[in-house]
């Protein structure tokens, strides 16, 4: 197999597992509480990543790194997994799968917005013309939102916003954090894993864990949204002689969320939604591409 037909592969396992997650959220938001489903999920997510850094030979590096590494794997864990999925879950629980998903996905204009002043970049005409769609669309679902259940949570949509400004912050400091990803996601969850134990512990305590379903939520949501479909993206990006057309099939993972949402949860889906989401979708794209005109 060509080294761009592994990478298309690999893209597309990526993005379908990806399209699954807030269909995967709400079902174990059902089950578990959100500090419960940090600290289970994180667990198996160590676990897939510990198997991952083994078959690549790294694990053993991973692990005599873990001391070394400590100041970045906290302050970078101290962001993602502890306060990144704490707000993202809260989102989720409090909002309509067809809302936190598409509004979450903005992260990357606000990625735009934050690499000004931290990275010293400058917004083109296209940057802001694509942000002002982008944003317009999350109005649009938001209207959405309120039509799915008579009304919509705004703390719960201010926190996916935020979630937002988590995630694109935590890929900012990525720029300067030399350990590789993969090993560094690993030691990110580790360092963590003891402050979601305590704080599970203390709101919650352990969730039930004699149910089948229970388990299966965790390991979905640890293994697949938190661990391997990062690996997975990753060995697409690797494999590319075209970061940006594999970058593109991305693209594809909130519509069909949308469609998983509607046919697993049974919400229903709304026009509005989709045109909001087409909004966000079509923002991003101007970003990463017509804005490489305006130079």
């Amino acid at each position: 197999m060509s080294s761009e037909r592994r990478a298309i592969g690999y893209a597309l396992m990526a993005v379908l597992l990806w399209s699954t997650v807030a269909t995967a959220f709400k079902v174990a938001l059902s089950q578990v509480s959100v500090s419960q489903l940090m600290a289970g999920a994180a667990v198996f997510s160590i676990l897939a990543l510990m198997a991952t850094l083994a078959i690549r030979g790294e694990l053993n590096m991973a692990v005599a790194r873990l001391w070394a590494d400590r100041k970045a794997a906290f302050q970078l864990g101290l962001i993602n997994p502890v306060i990144y999925y704490a707000v993202l879950f809260e989102a989720y629980d409090r909002l309509p799968a067809q809302v936190a998903q598409p509004v979450n996905y903005t992260w990357a204009i606000t990625l735009g917005l934050l690499s000004v002043p931290l990275l010293g970049h400058k917004l083109t005409r296209w940057d802001l013309f694509g942000m002002v769609l982008g944003y317009s669309g999350v109005v649009f679902i938001s209207l959405a939102g309120q039509n799915v259940s008579g009304s919509l949570d705004y703390f719960g949509l201010f926190l996916a916003l935020f979630s937002t400004l988590l995630w694109a912050g935590y890929w900012l400091l990525n720029t300067r954090d030399e350990r590789p990803p993969i090993i560094a996601l690993f030691q990110n969850f580790v360092y963590a894993l003891p402050l979601l134990i305590v704080w599970m512990l203390w709101r919650d305590g352990l969730p039930d864990m004699n149910s089948g379903s229970v388990w299966a939520s965790l390991a979905y949501v640890g293994v697949f949204e938190m661990g391997v479909t990062f690996v997975f993206w990753q060995l697409a990006m690797h494999h590319t002689n075209n970061a940006s057309r594999i970058g593109t099939l991305i693209f594809l993972s909130p519509f069909i969320s949308l469609f998983l949402i509607h046919f697993v949860l049974g919400e229903p889906l709304q026009w509005l939604t989709f045109g909001g989401l087409g909004m966000i979708v079509a923002g991003l794209w101007i970003q990463q591409s017509k804005a490489r005109t305006d130079q």
